[in-house]
């Protein structure tokens, strides 16, 4: 079988992606987002061969090219891996993007930076498509920390805001967090290994638990999951496509991405499954009841994100990471669609972010309308969408495994709540009366707007089936089973659906609602802003009042000029017979010499 054009085709894909870059530096950068726009759609067509070749022909292959740094004892080297992961994933991050993009041209029109935008972005999609290319922990790492710094260059992109400032570096931080347990697996590998390739870590793996708490570290830090989960929302700061690209093919699955790569380390560590399953189900649940009471509707896209995320989790835990990966393939084309039909919404209603001040948008905004509903019932789970593949099938396979039945029951609490807060969304967008500004210049005929967003509706309608008949699950799924556990997922969506629209008729009413502490919960993301900010208060206080008592009590009093002159004073008293008192020499001078004028 000829093996040259795959290779060549995933190469020449790298080599247009840079080229626009390589365009910057030229004076003329006229169209320069239209031709980033190009070479990201010229490198989808490409990208399309390989996979191809693949699909026919299961052809998987790794490409070493050179050593980079040749040490006596140790060798890294470059290298690539075309495999079912890289060769699926890329045409889709890939078609993405190119949607992405193409809003781009639309929603950041009036931009004064646009060109340095695009690039950008480019640059975020260069450092994914890097990472998931790697076949060694060196090129995976550079490609780890390129989606981190331009997540953070991105998400404060308005940096006269504030609130942009301090999302970006909160997004930092927590991923600085999980950057510790992807260098502690790696300095492990690095005392036990002579080179950096995976495929050869792999082989040598011999169970030990130290590598695999800091991959499941990197993964909880990079995908956001319970208790580094808030830089997620806060991450909706940035541009809509930003948060579009960072939700859906990039930054935020690139941590299931890594366990999804290096699973054999996981695999039969039973503690490491554990520790997924229960931090998945705890982030899809938390979340879900946190996007139930928000009225940003973006950050109610961005809870979805992390639910699906820690449901991807739960697939690890299971042991299934073919089954997590099918779902990062699938909620891809529907997460970017919901972000970009919000952005539309957002851009057109004059940067009006609360659903309670939208509605009726299915008569003004048909189109985005349609495809924000066809998004929302692909993330429930809707049978025959591109979610319905792979969320139904992580539940039954949940349903079938001997594991944690309380990990079960959050999932499934979790399933149920995604139906509510996506039919609250479709409930105060499109339905009802207008409740919007009435100077609004809605305009849906823009090409640069439609084209993306139908693009991504019709990849949510067929992708799911058409990655189904693709990745087939290398490990054999339980095939029988009884109807109740078959039907399991579409009934709690169901109900779930049916609870939220009946709630939604009580909240149309204008009587005032008593505002719960349950309520608070869900609303001030279970408090988790107060408790992580409570910490670096406090010692921010306790520093200062130790900086500025010490300063004035140390430095100025005991050291400094006070100190100095309590430290003379007794050589002064002791060279000196002048005690410094003024008064009673003036007077013993006054008294001598009037005594000395009587005597004359």
């Amino acid at each position: 079988m000829n093996m040259i054009l795959p290779v060549a085709a995933m190469l020449t894909t790298l080599i247009i992606l840079i080229y626009p870059i390589l365009l910057t530096m030229s004076p003329n950068k006229n169209n320069f987002p239209k031709n980033v726009k190009l070479a990201v759609q010229m490198a989808c067509m490409t990208s399309l061969i390989p996979m191809f070749f693949f699909m026919n022909h299961g052809l998987e292959m790794m490409l070493t090219n050179f050593f980079l740094l040749p040490i006596s004892t140790f060798n890294i080297k470059i290298s690539f891996i075309m495999d079912m992961y890289s060769l699926v994933f890329t045409p889709i991050a890939l078609f993405v993007t190119w949607s992405i993009l193409e809003f781009s041209m639309w929603y950041m029109a009036q931009d004064p930076h646009i060109n340095k935008f695009f690039k950008y972005l480019l640059i975020f999609l260069i450092a994914m498509i890097m990472l998931i290319t790697a076949n060694n922990l060196f090129q995976f790492f550079i490609g780890w920390e390129g989606v981190g710094i331009m997540s953070f260059l991105l998400i404060g992109w308005w940096y006269a805001r504030s609130d942009a400032n301090s999302a970006a570096l909160q997004a930092i931080i927590y991923n600085r967090i999980g950057d510790i347990g992807l260098i502690l697996a790696i300095s492990w590998f690095t005392m036990n290994m002579s080179n950096w390739q995976i495929q050869e870590i792999l082989l040598y793996n011999n169970n030990n638990l130290i590598p695999a708490i800091g991959l499941i570290l990197a993964a909880t830090g990079k995908s956001a999951q319970f208790g580094l989960h808030p830089w997620l929302p806060s991450a909706m700061e940035g541009p809509t496509p930003v948060s579009a690209l960072l939700h859906s093919s990039t930054m935020v699955v690139a941590g299931i991405f890594l366990l999804v790569r290096m699973h054999p380390i996981l695999e039969n560590s039973q503690t490491a499954l554990t520790t997924c399953l229960c931090l998945g189900s705890m982030t899809t649940l938390f979340t879900a009841i946190c996007a139930i009471t928000q009225n940003d509707i973006k950050k109610i896209v961005a809870f979805s994100t992390s639910s699906q995320l820690g449901l991807m989790m739960v697939t690890i835990g299971l042991n299934q990471p073919q089954l997590a990966f099918m779902h990062i393939s699938t909620h891809a084309f529907f997460k970017a669609m919901l972000f970009l039909c919000s952005g539309s919404i957002i851009h057109n209603l004059s940067n009006e972010q609360d659903i309670r001040m939208m509605g009726s948008i299915k008569n003004t905004m048909p189109i985005t309308s349609s495809c924000l509903t066809i998004g929302n019932l692909a993330l429930m789970g809707t049978p025959f969408l591109s979610g319905f593949y792979s969320k139904d099938t992580i539940i039954e396979t949940l349903n079938n495994s001997h594991l944690n039945a309380w990990a079960l029951l959050l999932t499934i609490l979790a399933t149920m709540l995604t139906a509510a807060y996506s039919a609250r969304i479709m409930f105060y967008v499109q339905m009802k009366h207008i409740r919007h500004k009435p100077l609004s210049n809605i305009n849906e005929n823009t090409k640069t707007l439609i084209n993306p967003i139908l693009r991504l509706a019709t990849g949510t309608l067929i992708a799911g089936l058409l990655i189904t008949t693709t990745i087939l699950p290398t490990k054999t799924l339980q095939m029988t089973m009884t109807t109740s556990i078959k039907l399991t997922a579409l009934t709690v969506t169901i109900i779930g659906l049916v609870i939220a629209l009946d709630t939604m008729n009580f909240t149309t009413l204008f009587s005032k609602q008593f505002q719960s502490m349950t309520y608070h919960f869900s609303n001030q993301l279970g408090f988790f802003n107060m408790l992580h900010r409570s910490s670096p208060n406090l010692t921010l206080k306790t520093s200062q009042k130790m900086s500025t008592q010490m300063n004035d009590l140390i430095w100025l009093e005991k050291i400094g000029p006070k100190g100095l002159t309590s430290m003379q004073l007794p050589i002064i008293n002791i060279m000196s017979s002048q005690k410094g008192l003024i008064k009673a020499y003036l007077t013993t001078f006054i008294a001598t010499t009037i005594f000395f004028l009587a005597l004359s």
